[in-house]
């Protein structure tokens, strides 16, 4: 039986440049208890699919049939529709961030959401939610119940996400993008958390990704989507092991990376630099490391006075050329430490040593000049675009603010920086708004790497890519590496992607560094009981659906880490 039949779904939205032909004429059923997947690539269709019909596209013009529970959803009023959001059927969004209010507690937004369709007392439902928020793995959840959204990790948020979407008890959850954000040991909590709501509840999943690993491990049947087509549906093992249609197979390929390339990448992109500095000061030999971390430490303090250790006592260095890979959970302090690194915020101990010198030190025009040699793009592309300014000033501002381009010039030069990234310079003048999650990204990619950097920290660069444009982007990095000397950073959750990008890895937990070696060694041969939970918990393939899940083997991982 089924709880969501689609028949010939259209979705046109108007624009400025006429109607985009969203969804055009898909129909398949989501049988009740299953788990269903949809991928495809960014602005392929999938989110506006399913916001259009749960009316949360306004100016959406739809047509066809979307009947839950053999109503139509299409025909139903605001009113009816609300009532049935949350309720009936509820949705973890992509972006957290903008999902939750900044100004509201995370407990007391749940608490809102189960009062608003349930006669409870408040203290019954902020039991609910803070046992919810335990279930989804927030740590210390009832003191953490009064913290604000901007004191969570992009991580943790989307598990606050995930828990307000499952507070009552819906029939079907609509899970867009739900683990985009998650590191791979609190994905395989998640999903395995979506499984056991399936099983145990009797709920219905609905899920969009463009993690294809993922897919294969969790769905039942997946639905492929390209331009607002349907492509092919089927089962998840057949459609993944004999795909019929040409772009399934290029978007499976697109998901499988080359292996064991990246040391000669790297003495290359070494030898770039050493050639470059000899071209132009042959008395100069750059240091091998660019980046030279010493014994920093980082504390914040908190509420009533207490401190809390962020990073502690870490030594690192980051050859000149290579790509160094860091990995842990959220929470774990990758981002601090790169920002550390960066500049952007001042260790409470140590020093953090940039060719050669303190960057502690450094002040005034210096400083002006150090920015250039360090960018950064930061994992949550929404929040770190203005979204009242045009796409193409903001591509144009490292251009701008160091005097390198002006005019006509600034122009054509961000135009081909929006190409190189796989977006069409036409669209110079659309806002940040306008653009998907994954498209945002590149947006933030093609910023950072205007300036030609030495150092651009990435601090998980394809999160919300799709895997076709992942794969793009990967290839555009390497390229940029190779051609101009560049070292990366690499911060990520996806561990695949991480084996593929990088030299070296260092694995980080509870602000330290724990292991720290090449790729193969590091998987093959993991040292430490939390790399090995780490690498357990991940999709590094296209999986099997058989044995043990992976959150079962973190389980016992943990229990032997324990009983060490």
């Amino acid at each position: 039986m089924s709880i969501l039949e689609v028949r010939d779904l259209v979705v046109d939205i108007p624009t400025e440049d006429g109607p985009v032909h969203a969804v055009k004429n898909v129909s398949f059923d989501v049988r009740e208890g299953e788990f269903f997947g949809i991928v495809g690539e960014s602005g392929s269709g999938k989110s506006v699919l399913v916001q259009s019909a749960m009316g949360l596209i306004p100016s959406a013009k739809t047509s066809g049939e979307v009947r839950f529970r053999g109503e139509n959803l299409l025909t139903l009023g605001a009113e009816q529709l609300r009532r049935k959001r949350g309720k009936e059927i509820s949705m973890v969004f992509q972006d957290p961030l903008s999902s939750l209010h900044p100004q509201y507690t995370i407990g007391w937004q749940i608490v809102e959401q189960i009062q608003a369709h349930e006669k409870v007392s408040k203290q019954a439902a902020k039991a609910r939610a803070i046992e919810l928020l335990t279930k989804v793995h927030i740590p210390d959840a009832a003191t953490r119940f009064d913290a604000y959204p901007h004191q969570f990790s992009g991580g943790m948020r989307q598990r606050v996400m995930i828990a307000m979407s499952l507070s009552l008890g819906p029939a079907l959850i609509i899970a867009d993008e739900p683990t985009t954000a998650l590191d791979s040991t609190v994905q395989a909590q998640i999903l395995d958390l979506l499984a056991e709501m399936q099983r145990d509840m009797g709920a219905t999943v609905l899920m969009i990704s463009h993690d294809l690993g993922v897919m294969a491990s969790v769905a039942d049947r997946v639905m492929v989507m390209y331009q607002g087509n349907q492509m092919e549906i089927g089962a998840s093992a057949e459609l993944f092991s004999n795909p019929q249609d040409p772009y399934t197979i290029s978007l499976i390929e697109s998901s499988s990376f080359s292996k064991g390339t990246r040391g000669a990448q790297a003495a290359r992109a070494a030898a770039t630099v050493e050639d470059t500095a000899t071209e132009h000061d042959a008395k100069t030999k750059p240091a091998e490391h660019i980046v030279e971390v010493r014994d920093i430490s980082l504390s914040f303090k908190q509420k009533r006075g207490q401190e809390r250790t962020v990073l502690d006592n870490i030594s690192l260095e980051v050859k000149r050329g290579e790509t160094l890979g860091l990995v842990g959970e959220s929470g774990c302090g990758k981002t601090t430490l790169a920002r550390t690194i960066a500049g952007l915020i001042l260790p409470s101990s140590g020093e953090v040593i940039f060719d050669g010198r303190d960057i502690s030190e450094v002040k005034g025009k210096a400083w002006r000049e150090q920015r250039k040699k360090v960018q950064v793009v930061f994992q949550d592309p929404f929040g770190s675009l203005n979204p009242k300014r045009r796409v193409g000033s903001i591509v144009g501002d490292p251009f701008r603010i160091h005097g390198v381009a002006s005019g006509k010039d600034r122009q054509r030069r961000v135009q081909e920086l929006l190409e190189q990234v796989g977006l069409n310079p036409e669209h110079y003048n659309r806002f940040p708004s306008q653009f998907s999650g994954g498209q945002r990204q590149r947006i933030g990619i093609a910023r950072a790497i205007a300036l030609n950097p030495e150092l651009v920290i990435l601090d998980e660069p394809v999160s919300a890519l799709d895997v076709t444009v992942q794969a793009q982007v990967l290839s555009l990095l390497d390229d940029l590496q190779r051609d101009l000397g560049l070292t990366y950073l690499f911060i990520s959750h996806d561990l695949a992607v991480v084996r593929h990008m990088c030299d070296r890895i260092a694995v980080m937990e509870g602000g330290r560094i724990i292991e720290l070696g090449d790729p193969e060694s590091m998987y093959n041969n993991p040292q430490q009981p939390f790399t090995k939970k780490l690498l357990a918990a991940a999709y590094l393939d296209l999986p099997h659906r058989e044995g043990a899940g992976a959150a079962d083997i973190v389980a016992q991982l943990t229990a032997e880490e324990v009983a060490q």
